[in-house]
């Protein structure tokens, strides 16, 4: 039977999961145990069985790239028409479809942003932000609305949750109004607008109500602890009196609450449903069990947490607040994390660096290891590093791949193959061959482009193309060009790339859902995690559990470092976070030689700005040696001889530009125009390989 082969495979309490197929349910899944094979196994076990059709089945998530996934494996499992969305992208289709019978006229205006609109008004208020803080208070707006707070309410609301806001009080309280005002006279909608207008629509309008009831009548929402009031609020709409809902979280990773979501909602769960069943999923099928006992860890020292009983059967209508999910790894046995101690920020980069490239000669894929940090501004030290240390890397969040002109290109040259018959030659040919001859049209060859830039990177973009052809062939032999044509849309659909050769460099924040063969946990240091803003025990308490997240993403080989000043020669003042209190056992402390250290900065303190003084932080500041915003004296013409010859020696290397040089140090050696290799040695993103290899080239460029 179909249905019974569905839950072949499951583990105990996974196969619980799949079977509890009617009345509330909630999923208790930690880091790698399989929540999302346990809740597909469970819809299709459902549809097959015959407790539901797909079509009466809503799965929500909170990315494309999850509901893409759902999808995907759905039909794997012989349950397609199963509608797997994230909030909004239900909301927006339900609100079109009766926009025209409840309100009638020009429908609003989504917006994809709030910054352009943030700054109208700011403006109409007069007063005057920075592109960055705009970012800030279009933030500050959204949180304010998901958590249903209206202008004249924000001051009392930050004052309870106790927020620091973007700018003063008052002046965000007019912002946030004069938003609101202009949004309506221009008939725009943000995405919390279509939130509440949805739900309003289903509260005031009843036979609206009941035909989305009747369409949808079993629920499934995942990542259930980063719900927030808006989202929670709609989801109860849909649901009416019924409890057909399922919901999966992990209370470990709640990591979202500064935008308004509340964990709350999955903690609370059985108080509000108390016939509910309760299901943990323990078993860690991810990473190694020394990585999964630094998790346990980690987490064990959770203010107020109690480690849960090995595989409970359910708590019954008690609250699940305090308890914590403890973890049991069943992968074999793996190398133990390494903790590992730096003078100074630029000696953890670039030994990170080292690290990283150690890995990928020892056989691991660039694309399996990953660095992750607490802000985004710590990205661009590690970005230099990386550049120096000729390794690859992308920035989590950089452009979306099925954007991209060339591969637009490729799939519309794949989709007209697969219509014109091409199966018939995948048969012969096997589908690796095929899509490598259709891709061949759009400038692909076996062997990279001479040179680098747009080029390289063009090749690039096809050859990720042709890789997941090489993957999806080695999963299913009999998979031809339509097949694979189908799963490059439902990607593009999803926004689910296939994965680029380099190093993610990504925040803690970014990764949560990924994993990688090996993580770099970096900047562990008081100020920094826990982040120096947080001061009360729920937001020390979050950063805890941010730093769970990042554990619990890798597989086998796990660093975690932190680095005792900022700047080389600076106070070593620092100390490791107290979440590795107790945890770091061995510690490998890395002392960098003083001369060393002397090329790399100056001796005392941080690096001040050269024009006004003022301490530099900004990792793109210091490598300028000054502040952005501070006159130069950049020489232009050094600057372009510099940019061309550095194409020159990319092309002839066949590498990309910036591991050459990036533009930031190239600007940086435009401003200081060196005269030894001394004072070369000086700017940072020249490390010593650098300055062997190029540092001659670059002094005759400045005249020496």
């Amino acid at each position: 039977m179909l249905a019974e082969s569905v839950l072949e495979g499951l583990d105990p309490e996974q196969r619980a999961v799949a079977e509890a197929v009617k009345g509330p349910v909630c999923v208790l899944a930690g880091a790698g145990t399989g929540k999302t094979r346990a809740i597909t196994h469970r819809i299709a076990y459902a549809t097959l069985t015959g407790v539901v059709t797909p079509q009466r089945v809503l799965a929500v998530t909170f990315t494309t790239r999850a509901a893409g996934e759902l999808r995907s494996r759905l039909r794997q499992l012989g349950a397609p028409g199963v509608q797997a969305r994230t909030f909004h992208a239900a909301a927006l289709r339900q609100l079109g479809y009766f926009w025209p019978r409840v309100v009638g006229g020009e429908p609003p205006k989504i917006i994809d942003s709030k910054i352009g609109l943030v700054a109208d008004a700011a403006r109409a208020c007069r007063l005057s932000f920075a592109r960055t803080e705009l970012r800030d208070l279009a933030s500050e707006i959204e949180w304010a609305k998901v958590t249903q707070h209206r202008p004249e309410d924000y001051p009392a609301a930050v004052a309870r949750a106790g927020r620091r806001p973007p700018a003063e009080i008052v002046d965000v309280a007019r912002v946030y109004a004069m938003y609101e005002q202009l949004r309506r006279e221009r008939n725009l909608l943000d995405f919390e607008g279509m939130l509440e207008l949805t739900a309003a629509v289903l509260s005031e309008h009843r036979e609206v109500a009941n035909q989305v009831r009747e369409q949808y009548r079993y629920f499934v929402v995942d990542e259930f602890q980063d719900v927030n009031p808006l989202q929670k609020m709609l989801l109860d709409t849909w649901l009416g009196d019924r409890d057909d809902l399922c919901v999966v979280g992990d209370p470990n990773q709640t990591i979202y609450s500064f935008t308004g979501a509340s964990p709350s909602h999955l903690l609370d769960f059985t108080r509000e449903h108390p016939d509910a069943k309760v299901i943990r999923l323990v078993r860690d099928y991810r990473s190694t069990p020394q990585v999964v006992r630094l998790a346990n860890g980690v987490i064990g020292q959770a203010r107020g947490s109690r480690p849960t009983p090995s595989l409970p059967e359910g708590l019954g209508g008690r609250p699940l607040n305090g308890y914590a999910l403890e973890l049991i790894a069943q992968r074999a046995d793996g190398p133990e994390p390494v903790f590992n101690e730096y003078d100074d920020e630029i000696a953890e980069a670039d030994d990170v660096a080292r690290q990283a490239r150690k890995l990928i000669d020892e056989g691991v894929p660039a694309r399996e290891i990953a660095i992750l940090f607490r802000i985004n501004a710590q990205s661009e030290t590690y970005e230099s590093a990386l550049a120096a240390a000729d390794v690859p890397y992308v920035l989590r969040g950089a452009e979306r791949f099925f954007e991209r002109p060339e591969v637009r290109e490729a799939v519309v040259r794949l989709r007209g193959a697969a219509r014109a018959g091409a199966d018939a030659e995948t048969e012969g040919m096997g589908l690796i061959q095929t899509v490598r001859h259709v891709l061949s049209g759009a400038g692909f060859s076996d062997r990279p482009p001479e040179g680098a830039g747009a080029a390289r990177a063009r090749w690039e973009s096809l050859a990720a193309l042709a890789q997941l052809a090489e993957d999806m062939a080695a999963d299913n032999p009999k998979a031809g060009l339509t097949d694979f044509v189908a799963e490059l849309e439902e990607r593009a659909a999803a926004q689910h790339a296939p994965p680029l050769e380099g190093v993610t460099l990504a925040s803690l924040h970014a990764a949560k859902g990924l994993e990688w063969d090996a993580v770099f946990l970096t900047g562990l240091a008081e100020g920094t995690l826990p982040i120096i803003y947080a001061k009360t025990p729920a937001q020390i308490e979050e950063e805890r559990r941010l730093l769970y997240v990042g554990v619990t993403r890798a597989r086998v080989h796990l660093a975690l470092s932190w680095a005792l000043a900022r700047s080389p020669g600076g106070a070593r003042s620092r100390r490791p976070s107290r979440f590795l209190d107790g945890l770091t056992g061995k510690t490998t402390t890395h002392t960098q030689p003083r001369a060393d250290r002397a090329k790399r900065r100056p001796a005392k303190g941080p690096q001040p700005c050269r024009v006004c003084g003022r301490p530099l932080t900004a990792a793109v500041e210091r490598k300028l040696g000054r502040c952005e915003d501070c006159p130069s004296a950049l020489n232009e013409e050094l600057l372009i001889a510099l940019k061309e010859w550095r194409a020159e020696t990319a092309a002839e290397q066949k590498i990309p530009a910036y591991v050459v040089f990036t533009d930031a140090t190239l600007q940086a050696i435009a401003e200081h125009c060196p005269e030894s290799l001394e004072d070369l040695a000086r700017i940072p993103g020249v490390g010593k390989v650098k300055l062997d290899r190029y540092g001659d080239a670059v002094l005759s460029l400045c005249g020496y």
